[in-house]
This record gives C-alpha cells, structure tokens and sequence, in this order.
C-alpha cells in the first residue's frame, strides 16, 4: 500500500455540495492522504473541480476513476440513487470505499452493496458523527459504566433542511423513492448516533409526519410535491434497557442539536452541530461525571462540515494501514436502513415494532 493514502472523490463540484464543503478542506489537512483524482457528470466540470482542489487527474466518467491503478480510497459523494453503480464497480476493482450515507435507496439495495464487499477492501459508511470526539467520548464513558444503569435518552435533532423552499440541486430530497430524505439522512445519522451510545433498539414506535407538503425551488416558480416526511418521532426502548426519545425537526437552522442522556449515577449532554444536521458542525460534550477531557481532534482549528470528516478519514486511513476494521461498515449501514424501515412501519400502522 502505498503512502500518503490516493483519494479519488466521486462527484466533485468546484463551487458547491458536500465534496467541496467537506470532503476537500479535510483532506487537505490530512498529510496521511492525498487527493489524486475527481470525477464528475462531464470533463468540463471535472476539469474544473481538479483545477479548485489542486487534483492531478480529472475523469467526466466516475468508473473510469474507479478502475484507475493509481486510486487507493474511492469516496463516493454523489447522490444516493447513484451510489449502487460505482460502489459495485469500486469493490469489483478492489478499491476501499468511503461512501457517504445512505449507503442505497432502500434496503435491497443496502444488503446489495454490503454483500458484495471482500475481505481485500477496506468500507466505512459516512455517519460522520459516530467519529466526532464528543460522541466517541460518550461512547467510552457508557461502556465503561460510568453513568450506571441507563435510563432516559432525549434527543432534538433540527437540520435547516426540508423546509418550505430549496435550492434546484435538493429537489430530489423531497422524493421519498430516492432515498435522501428527512428521514433517511437527518433521521439516520441521528439513530447511528444513539444507537452508538445507549445500544440497538428493539422496540420503536413512532410518527413521521409532513407537515409542508409542497416545496418551493428556489428562483423560479417551480413547486414540487413532497413525498417524505418533514418531522420525525421516535419513541424507543433499547436492549441495554434505556427507553429514548427522539425528535427530527426539518426547516430548523437557528437551533442546536441536543442530547441528554441521564443514568443511575449521572448524565450526558451533547449539543452543538450546524444547519446542514448535527453531523455537519462540532460537538460537546458536557457531564457531571469524572471524565477525562475530550479526545483531540485531528486537526483542532478545522470547524464545520470538514471536522467530522477529518475524524472519519483519519480512522478509516488508520485502519487501511493497520489492517484493522473499527469504523462504521456496510453492514452497519444495512442494520440502519433496516431501523428505519421499521420506523417507518411504525409511523405506518401505527402499531409498535420490534428488532
């Protein structure tokens, strides 16, 4: 394996989405990585994707990227309905993969990708979030039993997604069969978080609700139909005996992410987060049990959508290296998407779920 770690980022943008609001600004301060190649819809927007990022290589066809020789890491970021094709064509080239979450558009397409994984690949999923210092450290006190038993989580997970206007490149999260909706993306990194820290569900009732129902697109008067829901309830009961609460509130960018978790010796706090969802700023963590600090960053100035992912690289880099597996996997993502399959169950019938 060679070294510094060759990135190839799947769907790069020179002037906007996730790519260039995280993935670029994390490598950049991360000497461990490189980043090789970008791709994207045409050469033209590739050309000048490499030419922002200082990428050597530039490919208008993602799977040409995907079977380059000099790629070691394929960070998929385009959109959900597109992961299946050049996930399967990374692992088929024996890449390691970065892929951000939601691994697939449904469940079908989760266990697809997760089953065609070897053991010569190296896979995280982007639940940035399970990587933040905060979280981890949450985490470490739980398994350590410094709380006691657990027994009431509550949760307020807002994102200023989802709300009554959105700009023409997130049309598409309004439909539900795309995958990348409320639900799946502010819903489910939420859900990874609290399963991270109090343990699996295996009860859960809940109401998905949409409370706009027609979204306006912003600069034009184009107006599309909302399929997904806009606001998330989550009540649950977890095999560690702790009993939660969650709430996921789209349209909301003016309120912080927050957490409490109360045991029989003490509580947790984490609050924090950005507009694009808690996974997307920093986070910290507060307790009233001895604790030692919390873990330094990979790189402490870097804030905002980049710190997370400095965190996830710098863990899935340290396991390509080690040949360890300590991240979150394919097959993390399929237990998500299956959670969430019974959430929506749930908010379906009304009736409660089990795990």
């Amino acid at each position: 394996m060679s070294s510094p770690l060759r990135v190839g980022i799947v769907g790069a943008n020179a002037q906007r989405a996730w790519a260039h609001d995280a993935h670029v600004p994390a490598l950049k301060r991360l000497p461990q990585f490189t980043l090789a190649a970008v791709s994207a819809r045409t050469q033209e927007l590739a050309d000048a994707a490499a030419q922002a990022f200082g990428a050597p290589r530039a490919f208008g066809d993602s799977l040409a990227l995907v079977r380059d020789p000099d790629i070691d890491i394929v960070a998929v970021t385009v959109k959900v309905p597109e992961h299946r094709p050049i996930v399967l064509a990374a692992l088929a080239a024996g890449k390691h993969v970065y892929c951000e979450w939601p691994l697939g558009r449904d469940l079908a397409e989760a266990r697809e990708l997760a089953g065609a994984v070897t053991p010569k690949s190296h896979v995280m999923i982007g639940t940035q979030a399970l990587s933040a210092p905060a979280v981890r450290q949450a985490v470490k006190l739980v398994s350590d039993g410094a709380l006691g038993e657990l027994r009431v989580l509550r949760v307020f997970s807002p994102t200023g997604g989802w709300g009554a206007e959105a700009p023409p490149f997130y049309a598409y999260l309004q439909d539900k069969r795309n995958g990348a909706t409320l639900e799946t993306i502010g819903g489910g990194h939420t859900l990874a978080a609290i399963e991270a820290i109090v343990g699996p569900y295996v009860e859960v009732d809940a109401r998905n609700s949409t409370l706009v129902k027609t979204v306006r697109i912003t600069g034009g008067d184009e107006v599309v139909e909302r399929t997904c829901a806009d606001h998330m309830l989550v009540l649950g009961r977890h095999g560690s005996g702790c009993v939660s609460t969650l709430e996921v509130a789209g349209g909301i960018s003016n309120s912080p992410f927050t957490l409490e978790l109360i045991g029989e010796k003490g509580w947790i706090k984490i609050g924090g987060g950005g507009g694009g969802g808690f996974q997307t700023g920093w986070l910290k963590l507060e307790t009233n049990v001895s604790a030692d600090p919390t873990p330094d960053a990979a790189v402490p100035d870097l804030k905002g959508p980049p710190a997370n992912l400095a965190e996830c690289y710098t863990r899935f880099g340290a396991d390509i290296l080690a040949g360890t597996r300590t991240v979150p996997d394919f097959d993390d993502a399929v237990r998500l998407t299956l959670l969430l399959d019974r959430i929506d169950a749930a908010s379906q019938t009304g009736a409660r779920q089990r795990l």
